[in-house]
């Protein structure tokens, strides 16, 4: 069984390392709420006319991108517009496809400084939350520093949050890239909502060693105490993600438009932590033990 902890653990150092330099290649589509920018949710009741069509009656407005939404949706991306431009580009759409049926769902406009602004604040609260995580795992299982430092815990812990956090930005990375799909304020809502589901599965098998730990003493094997605190709490994870990975697949299948790429980085993010809380956290640990009794 070492061997599958061992192998899985270097698969998930090669799928985060593949992540960090698929970001690095392709950076990041930075949506509205970060690079500033107007963007404009349209429907058309009677069908939506084609992209080309579109972009040929808006030619008169410069630095404008759009993407189909749904069936009868369109997304329309510009720079940041007055309300008088904003106006100006509905007129255009009635003037244009009279018989659409255009119903505007949603305008939304962002300056460049609160761009960055709400960017500093998401890199900040997402350093928080790691930071957060160090001291209460270091608190929670200072009983531990007999087979443990007290640090170890919440490193592991650490490096299993990063690893949940860093492959869905590479996913997000490439799907910027190919399909245009931007960064906004609801990917980093959906990262620190994984942050919190991914240390609670991570806790729960690191108080199951706790617990075995000090029924068991120090004569027994770490590692096959952290083995035997994974087989125990496996069915409880696998049962908790399961459930909550069917509403986040609903949510993904028949949300609309706004909130499908929050539930994708959702799904992604509940099964990492699952899965990490195994075969990243636990073989970290127990490597750290190991380190520590050198």
């Amino acid at each position: 069984m070492h061997r599958v902890y061992t192998i899985m653990f270097w698969v998930s150092i090669l799928m985060a390392t593949t992540a960090v330099v698929v970001t690095l290649i392709f950076g990041l589509k930075l949506g509205v709420d970060f690079g500033g920018g107007s963007v404009l949710e349209l429907e058309f009741a009677n069908g939506r006319p084609e992209v080309e069509a579109v972009q040929k009656s808006l030619s008169d407005f410069k630095d404008l991108s759009m993407a189909p939404s749904g069936e009868k949706g369109l997304i329309v991306r510009t720079g940041e517009l007055s309300e008088q431009n904003h106006q100006a580009i509905l007129n255009q759409f009635k003037v244009a496809f009279p018989s659409s049926g255009l119903e505007e769902k949603r305008f939304d406009s962002v300056g460049p400084l609160i761009g960055n602004e709400l960017k500093n604040k998401s890199i900040t609260a997402i350093i928080l939350v790691l930071l957060g995580v160090i001291i209460y795992i270091a608190v929670v299982f200072r009983k531990l520093s007999r087979v443990l430092p007290g640090w170890a815990m919440g490193l592991a812990a650490i490096v299993a949050l990063v690893h949940d956090v860093v492959i869905p930005t590479g996913a997000f990375a490439l799907l910027g890239h190919f399909y245009g799909v931007e960064i906004s304020a609801v990917f980093v809502a959906a990262a620190l909502t994984v942050l919190g589901y991914s240390v609670s599965d991570t806790v729960v098998v690191f108080d199951r060693v706790r617990e075995n730990v000090l029924k068991g003493g120090v004569k027994e094997d770490f590692g096959a105490i952290v083995h035997k605190s994974i087989m125990q709490t496996l069915i409880r994870s696998l049962n908790t993600t399961f459930t909550t990975l069917l509403s986040l697949v609903a949510i993904y299948l028949f949300g609309g438009e706004s909130i499908k790429y929050f539930a994708l980085a959702m799904i992604m993010g509940i099964f990492l932590g699952a899965y990490s809380s195994i075969f990243v956290a636990s073989p970290l640990l127990v490597w750290l033990n190991k380190r520590g009794h050198r």
